[in-house]
């Protein structure tokens, strides 16, 4: 069961018939304007997949497709979509950064976010930083057609348990006197760019790796890391770079019957040999 949360997005009405988001045509008979969605996902065999799914809709067209930041980049100046799917990963790069710099450029963009990970962590992530729905790559997939319609009509699509949490939240946030005792550590309290850089720490990658990818210093990744272990109670580098190693095996391993519908299996990330530098 997943919510649909109406926000009164941009449509008007005009002689008691709504106008869509891009301009449907308003003569009665006319066929509207197709949705311009562009793909973005990593994994060639998945993203040409969702593109045939959404090119068999009646009301959708693929209009280009990617598989890195720097394709995206390039695909939005390119095919000026009016819609962008885009897969949680996309290699080392930061997509969470990535929604905030298009919705930053096109206010107007719509962007719905689709990944294996944990929805409870990233999906109020994704929204705080400018998407306007999650999925689940588990879900059956009508749900991405349904979660893209709702979303032109200018509403946002998250799953039922996403919602509740956030209902749960903000009740909690309201409370006067919290005195709750400290919960357990959670990957929740980690920030965007922590959350991210743990990711990349659990596919094997060390820290110059890391800070070479980023475009960050050894010294501002060694930070992070520090304040990432802080947040876990965990005691060493590690411990940190096999906690972290297991949780990205885990979520991956969600994909496997997405990879094998596909026709192929999810490549796993390999723990490499911990060094002094992590």
């Amino acid at each position: 069961m997943n919510t649909n949360v109406d926000v009164g997005g941009p449509a008007s009405e005009a002689g008691g018939r709504p106008l869509s988001l891009w301009g449907y045509c308003e003569s009665v008979g006319e066929q509207p304007a197709k949705i311009r969605i562009l793909v973005l996902d990593e994994q060639p065999l998945l993203r040409h997949g969702i593109s045939a799914y959404l090119n068999s809709q009646p009301d959708m067209m693929v209009c280009g497709e990617g598989g890195s930041v720097s394709d995206a980049r390039s695909k939005v100046a390119e095919c000026q979509p009016q819609f962008v799917v885009t897969a949680l990963r996309l290699g080392a790069g930061d997509n969470l950064k990535l929604i905030k710099e298009l919705k930053t450029q096109n206010p107007a963009l719509r962007i719905l976010l689709y990944s294996a990970f944990e929805e409870s962590i990233f999906a109020e992530r994704a929204m705080r930083a400018g998407a306007s729905g999650y999925v689940m790559k588990q879900a059956p997939s009508e749900t991405l057609a349904v979660a893209i319609r709702e979303i032109v009509k200018g509403g946002i699509y998250v799953s039922r348990e996403v919602a509740l949490s956030a209902f749960r939240k903000s009740l909690q946030r309201q409370r006067k006197n919290d005195y709750a005792l400290r919960p357990a550590p959670s990957l929740e309290e980690l920030s965007n760019r922590e959350m991210h850089i743990f990711q990349l720490l659990g596919s094997g990658l060390g820290t110059r790796q890391i800070a070479q990818s980023l475009g960050l210093s050894v010294k501002t990744i060694e930070s992070h890391r520090e304040n990432i272990k802080h947040k876990l109670h965990v005691s060493s580098s590690a411990e940190l770079r096999v906690c972290a190693a297991k949780w990205v095996e885990q979520r991956l391993s969600a994909e496997e019957p997405v990879f094998r519908r596909a026709g192929r299996q999810p490549k796993l990330p390999s723990v490499a040999p911990v060094t002094p530098e992590i």
